[in-house]
């Protein structure tokens, strides 16, 4: 588990949802999701407009805790999953995934927005408002995770437990290289190990065989965008906020079948 993005006393913040006129840095949001099997978790959502992150974390049912956080000053988000493993077949206590990939204008609300965002009734199980499809990702490049602070300084506190197996996509690379980005950050993956030429995780027979693995998670509920609201005035102002879903799938390579278990009944 990684440590709060904020580093103050946290406190639980009694989503309707309204943004108030301090000027909080730093903030811890608990909210009731339903997940899409119809099962109620508990959603963190943390934001540090100084340092301009904002953190989404939860469990799903099997027990797998999700981290996502969007590094607005890089551009760049993070996902993580720390998946339980199976003792019994020969796996760790958990195996843990880190996928990186480019943070586009937009998705979520600004850090600033969502640390002064305040909910009025925290017992409610919230739904997402606009759900979108999944987007699915080739995941054809590893970042080098000694090094990872040029692309983000978050990406080896996240990722830590997934050592060296932290994927990117190529064409994410370019983007980033494109602006100044340190090249010796990322290695592509060579063809041979390309997702698309290799024999998928959940047809193969063999637990020690190279495939193609995918990992699916769901952002059940976030705040996606803002809402404006018109007083007496001619001018609208910030009165709330729009929530969303959105799906992804990752394909990426893995040295053998055994750290694919879960792939078996996609």
């Amino acid at each position: 588990m990684i440590s709060s993005v904020c580093n103050v006393r946290k406190f639980a913040i009694p989503v309707v949802f309204t943004l108030l006129l301090s000027l909080s840095v730093c903030s811890e949001l608990r909210v009731l999701v339903r997940l899409n099997d119809g099962k109620i978790t508990e959603e963190i959502l943390e934001a540090d407009s100084e340092k301009d992150i904002i953190k989404v974390e939860f469990k799903q049912r099997d027990g797998t805790l999700i981290t996502f956080l969007s590094d607005f000053k890089r551009h760049v988000k993070i996902f993580r999953a720390l998946v339980l493993g199976e003792p019994e077949r020969g796996q760790t206590q958990y195996q843990a995934l880190c996928f990186i990939s480019r943070l586009d204008h937009g998705e979520l609300i600004p850090s600033h927005a969502m640390a002064r965002l305040r909910q009025k009734n925290p017992h409610v199980v919230r739904s997402a408002e606009e759900v979108h499809g999944v987007e699915r990702l080739s995941m054809n490049a590893v970042v080098n995770m000694s090094i990872s602070w040029h692309l983000s300084t978050h990406i080896r506190n996240v990722c830590r437990e997934a050592q060296d197996l932290v994927y990117t996509r190529q064409q994410d690379v370019k983007h980033w290289l494109d602006r100044g980005v340190e090249a010796s950050i990322f290695k592509v993956l060579p063809q041979s190990l390309d997702v698309n030429g290799l024999q998928s995780c959940n047809s193969t027979t063999d637990p020690w065989q190279p495939c193609a693995c995918s990992y699916k998670l769901n952002l059940e509920w976030f705040p996606c965008q803002l809402k404006y609201c018109r007083g007496q005035g001619s001018s609208p102002y910030k009165c709330g906020i729009k929530s969303c879903s959105k799906g992804y799938q990752f394909d990426f390579y893995t040295p053998h079948k055994q750290l694919c278990l879960w792939d078996e009944d996609s």
